[in-house]
């Protein structure tokens, strides 16, 4: 048990990894190559996969609870499967580690709320993989946004769409998926939502829902729209705020940020002499691109380094957790569910 975390100063930081998967392997290629890390262990229990790990000089474990007992870490990255998060995460802070977690924080609430406590009983920071907040053009939106380039958000949409990953087995799209979804509205709405509806349906996976569609009610008024998929056949990350002023229009994996202005309703232009039209201006923001990956790992090593308050803490992966979970009741009860009324805090 660890009697207080805190930060390793400027010395070069010694860092785990559980999981190659998808995530993992990205998290491998980037922590390998780093100046200011050394990736020491890496742990995964499929052995044929473990030959990464000798590639990239780490130590390979089978067993991860073994490598955050026996490893010396000062940090770890935690990219398995959803369901196994909590008890590894627990492990982590009993033994002092700080801990970059994969999105989302955990299955359930009640594990997302375990994860909050140990975090805060024991100092140990946890960063969760919300990794679309370090996306350039989610980091410009925010900052023409507290410039007040929408005075009024009256809207946000967020689609979310692509094939089914066989690898997701152990929860389902809403849980998976829409978490980011849900902390990006957040973001933009600088609040959280105060009631949620939702229709989901189950396609192609056998044991979770693969579609959502959710409607969250902002304390403002603001609404925000939900549309999240495993069944289109390519992938789709766009997100729409409307506002008084005009509208964002922001894709992500384009990193394409648009600018839209209301139009001036008093001075249409007469098609034929008949239908009236309203011609917006609309511009591309100029954007400077970059790997969101590498900038979510820059803003963890320096709380692994310096300390301080992650950019998406414990607190905030349990909210997209609880919020998700409320939207999954939702749909099973088929009525509007109030936040406070299952809010376990």
């Amino acid at each position: 048990m660890t009697d207080g975390w805190r930060p390793i100063g400027e010395r070069t930081a010694r860092v785990g990894l559980i999981g190659l998967g998808a995530m993992g392997r990205n998290h491998l290629r980037l922590l390998s190559a780093r100046q200011d890390a050394q990736l020491v262990a890496i742990a995964d229990p499929l052995p044929e996969v473990l030959d990464a790990a000798a590639s990239a000089g780490a130590q390979a474990y089978l067993e991860p609870m073994a490598m955050l007992a026996e490893a010396e870490l000062d940090a770890v990255v935690i990219a398995s499967p959803t369901t196994t998060h909590l008890p590894l995460a627990l492990a982590a802070a009993r033994h002092g580690i700080a801990m970059l977690v994969e999105k989302p924080l955990a299955a359930t609430p009640a594990e997302a709320d375990e994860l909050v406590a140990a975090s805060a009983a024991t100092g140990v920071p946890i960063q969760v993989g919300h990794v679309e907040r370090f996306n350039p053009a989610v980091l410009e939106l925010g900052r023409l946004l507290d410039q007040g380039w929408l005075s009024t958000v009256y809207a946000i949409t967020s689609r979310r769409a692509g094939p089914f990953p066989a690898r997701i087995r152990d929860v389902g799209v809403t849980i998976d998926l829409a978490t980011h979804d849900i902390d990006i509205l957040s973001f933009v709405a600088a609040e959280r939502p105060i009631r949620v509806s939702a229709e989901t349906a189950q396609r192609v996976h056998q044991d979770h829902e693969d579609l959502l569609f959710g409607l969250l009610s902002f304390p403002s008024g603001s609404v925000g729209m939900l549309d999240v998929d495993w069944l289109t056949p390519a992938k789709r990350r766009t997100l729409t705020v409307v506002g008084e002023e005009g509208m964002f229009e922001l894709d992500y994996l384009s990193q394409r940020l648009t600018f839209t202005r209301s139009t001036d309703t008093t001075n249409p232009r007469l098609i034929g002499g008949y239908a009236p039209t309203f011609e917006p201006e609309s511009v591309d923001l100029p954007l400077a691109s970059g790997e969101p990956l590498a900038a979510e790992l820059d803003a963890f090593l320096a709380v692994v380094r310096e300390g301080g308050r992650p950019v998406v803490n414990a607190e905030d992966g349990r909210w997209a957790v609880f919020v998700a979970d409320a939207l999954l009741r939702a749909a099973r009860e088929r009525r509007t569910v109030e936040l406070d009324e299952v809010e376990v805090r």
